[in-house]
């Protein structure tokens, strides 16, 4: 069983960098935004 996530839009705008003209999000913000700790995250995605 999963829980639901609800952020809203400012919190998400707000870990928005733009860096050389792109968009990015810090993985340490991302998994925040998860609720996970950044090794878990970065583990997921490789």
């Amino acid at each position: 069983m999963s829980k639901a996530i609800i952020l809203s839009d400012t919190v998400v705008i707000n870990k928005i960098h733009v860096i050389r003209g792109e968009q990015v999000m810090l993985d340490s913000d991302l998994a925040e935004l998860y609720e996970v700790e950044t090794k878990y995250l970065k583990r997921q995605v490789r």
